[in-house]
């Protein structure tokens, strides 16, 4: 079951909203009255029990596509039979939608049209060239939209960090279809890269790559963001990076890198929030 839901991608998820909450979103609160306000500690767990129904609706909607692309994940699912899994994804988002209601009404509607929104994407939108991959991005992002709500904090640089991440995550969910295109194909998911080409998709994601460019400019030269200049720095060596093997990918182990290395900028981005300020956690402290 910890591999149906995906238990490490919740794991990264959690310490994302609450760095961002702390160095980003709260920034002028107290660190204290920010983790251990119960409001966010449960927006938080609903996020995540939400996130954790998502892989398994998505998980069981794919399970053949997975036979396919994920021939060894797919048999380690198996061992948790279908009904198992259905009855544990009513249970999480139930669970979900209890434990917002204790924060507002507006956070119950929240999660409400999120789990609905996830459900209709695993069930129809994901088969939809450039709606399933817009879609995708902004189920992936939503968690932290519910956390920017919760602190209404509505910095320009907030939006500029998170036009980032979206073009990132477009970025990896268009590279995660050309990686699956035989399931794709098989299964007759009219995914980008099967309606229009992998050089199509290689030149969509070559001019993502470019615009992230803007995001990295204004966050380096218009906004204060500490030590977290390196890791844009970084990303610009990566995605250079990504785009060299991109345009040499002709199998599913090159997009697989390509992948990765997207997951990795990513993952990166996470722990760089820490850099913002490096005397912030002392400072708050005392």
């Amino acid at each position: 079951m910890f591999s149906v839901i995906r238990g490490y991608n919740i794991l990264i998820i959690v310490i994302a909203q609450y760095l961002a909450s702390i160095y980003i979103l709260a920034h002028d609160k107290p660190l204290r009255h920010v983790v251990l306000d119960i409001n966010l500690f449960l927006l938080v767990l609903a996020s995540s029990a939400t996130i954790a129904g998502g892989y398994i609706i998505n998980n069981f909607y794919d399970s053949e596509k997975d036979l396919i692309n994920r021939p060894l994940k797919s048999k380690l699912d198996k061992l948790v039979n279908q009904n198992t899994k259905l009855s544990f994804y009513f249970v999480l988002n139930f669970l979900a939608v209890i434990m917002v209601s204790y924060v507002s009404f507006k956070a119950v509607v929240f999660f409400s049209i999120y789990i609905f929104g996830i459900w209709f994407y695993s069930h129809k939108l994901k088969k939809m060239p450039f709606v399933g991959n817009l879609t995708s991005a902004i189920l992936t992002i939503t968690p932290f939209f519910a956390i920017f709500m919760y602190y209404k904090n509505f910095e320009t640089v907030i939006f500029v960090h998170a036009i980032f991440l979206f073009l990132l995550i477009s970025m990896r969910e268009l590279t995660k279809d050309l990686e699956n295109i035989t399931g794709d194909l098989t299964l007759n998911y009219h995914t980008i890269p099967i309606v229009y080409g992998e050089n199509v998709s290689k030149k969509m994601l070559t001019a993502l790559s470019i615009l992230t460019l803007i995001p990295i400019y204004l966050l380096l030269y218009k906004f204060e963001i500490g030590y977290m200049y390196v890791y844009f720095y970084l990303s610009i060596i990566l995605l250079v990076v990504f785009l060299v093997l991109l345009w040499r990918s002709k199998t599913k182990l090159h997009y697989l890198i390509g992948h990765n290395i997207l997951k990795f900028i990513i993952l990166l981005g996470v722990f760089s929030i820490l850099l913002i300020d490096v005397n912030l956690l002392l400072n708050r402290i005392l």
